[in-house]
């Protein structure tokens, strides 16, 4: 494959926020390139016959055409030509051209500090500080920093081995274990790690959720029935067995109750709120939109926040001037040429197959996810003349915004799950079926897997396996059955 055919596939499978970077990147590295500022006029460096579109491939190949042959022409103007480009005067003028510095500022102008922040403060952060103003020894501090250092994302203390490349496990630590590293005696490692769970947030570096819900009952101050619940009858707790606690405590039914709503008042998470910011919910640009026009459906490119490229003709000219820099320039030109191209290429190739999923996905656009088809690569492939694997490209970190929300291009491409007298319905669309179906269920006796097996079946046509239907719930993040009962 040539270089350009390379860059053109490259910039193919690249994301909205890749390729916003990418462009930053070419326009530092090809001087002979120059971005239209959103919301700004064109630069006075560039002429108009000189500008390449983001929007025409054909008019970007001509006006291509055209800096090649005025470079050409240049080219023989500089061999005649016997005076050099007046570069101080060029770099005088850039220097002019600069916005004049507004002098120093007091700092009560300036915004806060926690604006300039590039990232939250994880919980390792966090409890570190917390560790800072704690008066431990030097031994306890270094033991601190160990337990800090082994907590797992979801805030407990996670002392498991972990696999060596050859298959093996690394034996299990215990707290122990950590003292001893750490120069401190092993019996002062439960009570360090005792102060370090209260630390903020309570029940941190628990080793399980028994412990976690303990630290935090206990520092909350609940009665002794809560904390005789949690120390004797966790596993019934989880199952709501709320009969078996009220007889093996010899208590009334409704104090149990009452007990296991104010332990559902705890968190079983305590990083919840320090979670990476890879975990968090993040606003997503769509790259194309679809706006129903009357009975079609029409698809918008969305060229915001991705600077429009263009041939800088005024400094191309310059340097052309120059005889040693022509063959620089001519690479340069040829590179700038060919990413406008590409670029243009990989917004015509985006809409192309949008277009294709919304014709063979119309129902969806129509009534919603129920309506979902079971479609592939392939299909999509075939309908545009193209290969599959840049149908994948395409479709990767790749979304649309519809009428009826914001979706991956991939999210359209589903496994079929065969009616019993339909036609085949998609797997996602059977997902939205469970779940509505789980939605609906009286909550005090929850539907079993089988049970919903039954009614996909009946109301729905669709017969699939228990198994199936337990995958499925487990991809939604719904509970089995025994623990979505609620009494109360």
């Amino acid at each position: 494959m040539t270089p350009q055919l390379q860059q053109a596939i490259r910039l193919l499978q690249l994301s909205r926020l890749e390729l916003i970077d990418e462009v930053r990147k070419e326009l530092d590295g090809n001087p002979i390139l120059s971005a239209e500022e959103e919301g700004e006029p064109k630069s006075r460096t560039m002429d108009e016959p000189g500008r390449i579109p983001g929007a025409s491939a054909a008019a970007a190949g001509e006006v291509g055409e055209n800096n090649f042959a005025a470079g050409e022409h240049h080219k023989v103007e500089a061999e005649k030509a016997t005076r050099e480009v007046d570069w101080e005067k060029f770099l005088e003028n850039r220097t002019q051209q600069q916005a004049p510095s507004l002098g120093p500022r007091s700092t009560d102008d300036l915004p806060p500090f926690e604006q300039n922040l590039t990232k939250p403060n994880s919980l390792a952060d966090h409890l570190r500080w917390q560790l800072q103003m704690s008066d431990f020894t030097e031994e306890e501090r270094r033991f601190a920093e160990l337990v800090i250092g082994n907590l797992d994302d979801k805030g407990y203390l996670d002392l498991e081995g972990v696999e060596r490349p050859d298959g093996t496990r690394t034996p299990d630590l215990t707290i122990e274990d950590l003292a001893e590293e750490a120069g401190l005696h092993p019996d002062d490692a439960p009570l360090v790690l005792e102060l370090i769970q209260n630390f903020d947030p309570v029940g941190v570096a628990a080793r399980n959720l028994q412990e976690c819900l303990l630290v935090q009952a206990k520092a909350f101050g609940y009665d002794q029935t809560e904390l005789a619940i949690l120390e004797k009858h966790m596993a019934n707790l989880e199952k709501h067995n709320y009969q078996a606690i009220a007889r093996d405590m010899k208590i009334s039914l409704e104090e149990v109750y009452e007990a296991a709503k104010e332990i559902q008042k705890l968190e079983s998470r305590p990083a919840r709120n320090f979670v990476d910011h890879s975990d968090r919910s993040i606003g997503i640009t769509p790259d194309v939109y679809v706006i129903k026009d009357g009975d079609n459906f029409v698809v918008a490119d969305n060229d915001r926040g991705v600077q429009k490229l263009h041939i800088n003709q005024a400094l191309t000219q310059r340097l052309l001037k120059d005889p040693a820099a022509q063959e620089f320039v001519g690479e340069k030109l040829r590179n700038a040429q060919w990413l406008i191209r590409a670029i243009e290429q990989r917004r015509k190739t985006i809409v192309k197959v949008s277009e294709s999923i919304i014709d063979k996905q119309r129902d969806f656009f129509e009534k919603g996810v129920a309506y979902l088809k079971p479609m592939i690569l392939r299909d999509v492939a075939e309908a545009v003349g193209m290969h599959e694997s840049t149908i994948s490209r395409v479709t990767t970190n790749k979304y649309m915004h519809t009428p009826k929300g914001l979706f991956e291009l991939k999210y359209f491409f589903n496994s079929s799950i065969r009616r019993v007298a339909d036609e085949d319905i998609a797997s996602e669309s059977v997902k939205q079926a469970i779940k509505k179906i789980i939605d609906e269920e009286n909550k005090q006796s929850p539907l079993s897997d089988q049970a919903i097996v039954q009614i996909l079946e009946q109301e729905h046509g669709i017969k699939i396996a228990r198994r199936t239907v337990a995958k499925y719930r487990e991809m939604l993040c719904i509970l089995a059955s025994s623990k979505r009962k609620k009494l109360f």
